[in-house]
């Protein structure tokens, strides 16, 4: 098992490539877009992907780029404060929140000399055997790998080949709608405003949200799912942001005229995959394409803890990959599934269904400090 195709350069991609180069793989990525996406909303380095950043040698890097966000204010139509909740208080100190984007390129800049990378192009066709995968990309010529691994997010071409649909029939229906839509878009210099908190406005169903660093406006509404709806359609995402925010207040007016004009919106739906199994034969799966833990997870941590542990299972059972993928998800299973069952807890914080709700959460942030508290003698216990 010397050659590696991964699908996909973003967050577990890269790291995946860098941890199997160390240990002798001949390791190729191809990525959709013509560079490393730079755009998104912060994301947390917390947990086991810290020790990940740390022996990659990153970590000084990702403590420059750290956004410095200290909290989340919840503010009425008026931009008053109703509530808040002081991040500080629940992060260790050696964890970070940094700027996707940073995130993204400095993984990239990690690995790029360690492995080949072709940009603009993406997988069409797998066809394996008990000795390798034939890979057809839309540009580059066909070849022929030992392994492939699908690192290429919530809508993943390799899940599809190798899997079936994301949606359909109930035995092809692999991405589960979480009845909710999510939406960021970049903003200028200036136009976040001063200060170091997020400011977030609720109506019924509904978040905006404005995160200072970067300068990034964000959208989240519940709703069931959009029939016809198309996660490449940027014409559509703005039909459906704008018709969902027409009546609400704050700042919503403002930044939908932005919306209007934004030739960098980000629009999904918030979905999970669930999945029986990560892998089959010579493919396997990473990261969002595996189990997409939906907006409110560790993301980009569960994805670089996860291509740390594929990176020390295909090595440690080089010659058979059917074991390195077992013991793979056996291990990454047990982070991953605790994060997939919090989504309800998550999407009652961040979007309350009702104005009861909001006032409840509102009011609720009082005990923030005692809870912190409790968090941080957790953490200390279990040091």
């Amino acid at each position: 098992m010397s050659t590696v195709l991964i699908s996909g350069a973003g967050i577990a991609g890269p790291t995946l490539a860098y941890w199997l180069a160390g240990h002798g793989f001949r390791v190729t990525v191809v990525e959709r877009g013509g560079k490393p996406r730079s755009s998104g909303n912060p994301v947390d380095v917390r947990g086991p992907a810290v020790t990940v950043a740390e022996r990659m040698g990153v970590m000084p890097r990702l403590r420059r780029a750290a956004t410095g966000t200290t909290g989340v204010s919840f503010v009425d139509a008026a931009g008053r404060q109703a509530g808040r909740m002081d991040m500080r208080a629940v992060q260790r100190p050696d964890e970070v929140e940094v700027p996707r984007g940073d995130l993204a390129s400095i993984l990239y800049e990690a690995s790029r000399d360690h492995a080949e990378f072709l940009f603009d192009d993406s997988v069409t066709a797998l066809g394996q055997d008990e000795h390798g995968v034939d890979v057809t990309f839309e540009r580059a010529a066909p070849r022929r790998f030992d392994l492939v691994i699908g690192a290429d997010g919530l809508h993943s071409v390799t899940r599809r080949l190798t899997f079936g649909q994301e949606t359909g029939t109930p035995q092809s229906g692999l991405v589960r709608h979480m009845g909710l839509y999510v939406a960021t878009m970049p903003l200028g210099d200036g136009a976040a405003g001063a200060g170091r908190d997020i400011l977030m406005h609720n109506t019924p169903g509904k978040a905006i949200a404005v995160n200072p660093r970067p300068a990034v406006a964000f959208f989240l509404y519940r709703s069931p799912e959009e029939p016809g709806f198309d996660h490449r359609d940027t014409e559509q995402h703005k039909r459906m942001l704008t018709d969902a925010f027409a009546d609400v207040s704050w700042r919503a007016p403002e930044l939908l005229e932005r919306v209007r004009a934004a030739d960098d919106l980000y629009f999904d739906s918030v979905s999970q995959v669930r999945l029986p199994r990560w892998w089959k034969g010579r493919v396997a799966l990473l990261g969002d394409a595996a189990s997409c833990v939906s907006l409110f997870g560790d993301g980009s941590t569960l994805a670089m803890a996860g291509a740390f542990t594929l990176a020390e299972a295909l090595a440690a059972h080089s010659g058979d990959p059917g074991a390195a993928f077992r013991a793979y998800e056996a291990a990454h299973r047990r982070l991953v599934d605790p994060k997939q069952r919090n989504v309800a807890q998550a999407s009652a914080l961040l979007v309350p269904a009702t104005r009861g709700g909001i006032l409840a959460r509102n009011l609720a942030t009082r005990l923030w400090p005692a809870m912190a508290a409790a968090t941080r003698l957790r953490h200390a216990l279990a040091s």
